[in-house]
Formats: C-alpha cells, structure tokens, sequence
C-alpha cells in the first residue's frame, strides 16, 4: 500500500500552513487549491508540489470540474479542508471522488446550523430554543411562545457572520419578505445573555482525546462588527465551569460522529447559570486561537491535525505529543497607523504577535492564569491608546 499520500487541501482562506508543512515533512506530495485573493500570500511554498487558484471555492459545478481534472494524470488519496467554509465542499468532493475521510451528511453537522440544532435536539443536549425558516406559521408560533429578541442567523455562513438581532415582529417579517426565497437558508434563536466559552479539541477513533477550554472577553460578534476589544483566556483546568464544559463537549462530538480531527466549539453561560450549546465545526479554530492552544499546552494543533489525517491513512496508531498545563490568553482589536506599535510592547509573557490586515493580536502566556487575565486588561488598554 502506498505509504505517503498525495493530499489536496482547499484553502478558501489563507491558514493551514502548518498543516502543509508536516504533511510535506511527512513524504506527501502536496497539491493546493486556494482563493484567488490569497495567491501572494507567503504559503510554505517549499512544500507545495501543485498550487492552483480559483475566483471562488464555492462555486459548484467549477470545484468539482477542477478536482475531477487534476485527478485525470495525479493520484489524490485524500482531500483536506483548511478553513471552516471548505468543509462541506470537502465532504461533497469525498462522496464525488469515493475518497476516505467526512462525507456530507456528517459535514453538515459542522457546518449548517440549523442541522446542529436538529441534532442536538435530537441527543437532548441543552441549547437555546430555534426554528428554522420554512413554515411561517411555526416562525409565528415561535415569535409569539418565546420573547424577543430574537437571533435571526444564516445557516452556513461561518462564526458570527451575518448574525442579526430583531426586537419586534413587524421588522423580522420584514426582513424575511426582503430575504425572498433566500430566507429558507436562515434560522431563528432564542436569545441568550451570557459569557461564551470555546473548547478546542482533538478526535482519534471517535473520543475526544485533548480539550483545552477558554472564556471569551465579548462576544465574538462583538469583534466581527469592528467594536471594541477581542480577547479568549484559557481557563483553570479543575475549574466547575472547565469540567462541566469538558463533558458537554465529550457528548456533543460523540452524539455528531467526530471521528478524528480537530473541532472548535462554542457555548454560553445563560444567566441561570446553565451552559448550552452555540454551534460546531470539525476545523481548527481561526483568529490565532491556535497558538493560545499551543502557549497552554505545548499541542500545535495544526500539525497535529496532518499527524491524524496521515495516521488515518496508514492505519496506523496516533498518541498526542507530551502536553504542559500552563495558561494563555489572546487579546486583537483593529489597528490603524495611530495606535502603538505592539513591537515596542516587551513583556516577556507575550510569545506570539500579528500586526496586519487592519488588525492587531498579542498572545500571552504564564503559568499563573491570574497572570494571564492581568497581562490581557494591560494590554487591551494600551492597544486602544
């Protein structure tokens, strides 16, 4: 059996890089097919035996046609998805191709919100009350048994994209009618007020084998609309919150049929004090999130991911790399010229920092997660200086 794979990976975003690097590493011939825009991005060109481009990832029949004929003259033995928007295509080009790996059923569970809410009903675990936007007379019955506000999101879009807030019936029917035949592709969410948390995991034969679990400053939304300060800090590890989290997590990946890879998971602490479950996805978590992984735990979640998938393959055993328990957190917000240079910035805590693209993030890392909280506060204050 053939030993090194030749994988493709879709990049529809600029990341992955250390995926592609510890495949290639590996003996893999690596073929890329990424976003137009994202061609003259510094990609670990070095590893990269075929790069390709398209306007669009996500315009189907063009995906398949493109896959179909790199695959004419080049074994491909597995297809990969970089980013949260190549899952699903992904998924589809594995049933179309008859490849190993997440076909689309599974995929959807990651990736359509509505099929994430239909399933964790399904499996009863706790999560805000939802309809989907098909039948107008249940949209009314929900509108009417649960009080507003409402969150009116769309299904397949990634994180907070696209999230909306409605207060009153008129304006969310109005909406929908401006959505026309569009607005089956939405669903509406009980509001819940509350903290959000993120539990970053790794899967090998469908058990949840690493979980790190951290606690959002504001919401992600919050960030997605350029308002204010991002920020996720790692939580203590004995903590009720970190255990409770630990074991809800266990259940919804199980109960979704993560069979390896990794996932990023989100969930709200309700003002009740309960914890219900927000939304999934079977990737690595974007907006520099891995390396606060990395910081706490010593776990590079993206070449562990290529570890898995290469694993898989071979049908071979796979074993997490020595872990520590220190603590990490991560604080971004937008940059312009005016603000401070995070260069000049010299705790000896911050070990990763990004200064581009509008935005500015620093990570930090201590054994000491008071430490961790206190750096974040400092850091955010003189970012907006």
């Amino acid at each position: 059996m053939k030993q090194n794979p030749t994988i493709l990976a879709l990049a529809s975003e600029f990341k992955g890089a250390e995926f592609i690097r510890e495949c290639k590493h590996q003996g893999c011939e690596i073929f890329v097919i990424a976003n137009e825009r994202f061609k003259d991005h510094p990609w670990p060109w070095d590893c990269i035996d075929r790069f390709h481009t398209m306007q669009d990832l996500r315009v189907q029949p063009d995906l398949t046609h493109t896959v179909a004929w790199l695959m004419r003259h080049n074994q491909i033995d597995r297809i990969v998805a970089l980013d949260d928007y190549d899952v699903e295509h992904s998924a589809d080009l594995r049933e179309h191709t008859r490849l190993p790996g997440m076909k689309h059923t599974n995929a959807r569970l990651f990736r359509d919100k509505l099929a994430m809410r239909d399933a964790a009903w399904q499996h009863q675990l706790p999560q805000p009350r939802f309809t989907g936007i098909l039948n107008h007379h249940q949209v009314y019955e929900f509108m009417e048994s649960v009080p507003a506000p409402w969150i009116l999101k769309p299904r397949t879009l990634a994180g907070s994209e696209g999230i909306e807030k409605h207060y009153q019936q008129e304006d969310l029917w109005q909406k929908l009618e401006a959505l026309g035949d569009r607005q089956s592709y939405f669903l509406l969410e009980e509001f819940v007020s509350g903290d959000v948390y993120h539990v970053d995991s790794l899967c090998w034969k469908g058990e949840v084998i690493f979980a790190q679990v951290s606690r959002y400053g504001a919401p992600p939304l919050t960030m997605l609309q350029g308002q204010g300060i991002f920020s996720t800090r790692v939580l203590p590890r004995d903590s009720e919150d970190s255990l409770k989290l630990i074991e809800l997590n266990r259940q919804l990946l199980s109960a979704f049929g993560r069979e390896y890879g990794p996932s990023h998971s989100e969930f709200i602490k309700g003002e009740d004090g309960e914890f219900r479950f927000l939304e999934t996805s079977a990737r690595v978590a974007g907006g520099n999130i891995e390396h606060t992984i990395e910081c706490a735990s010593n776990l590079k979640i993206w070449q562990e991911a290529a570890k898995m998938e290469l694993a898989d393959f071979r049908n071979e055993h796979y074993s997490l790399p020595d872990l520590r328990n220190d603590y990490s957190g991560l604080v971004a917000c937008p940059w312009h010229e005016a603000q401070p240079d995070i260069a000049s910035f010299a705790e000896d805590e911050i070990k990763y920092r990004y200064q581009a693209d509008g935005y500015a993030s620093l990570v930090v890392q201590s054994e000491d997660c008071g430490r961790v909280e206190w750096l974040l506060q400092d850091l955010a204050k003189r970012l907006l200086a």
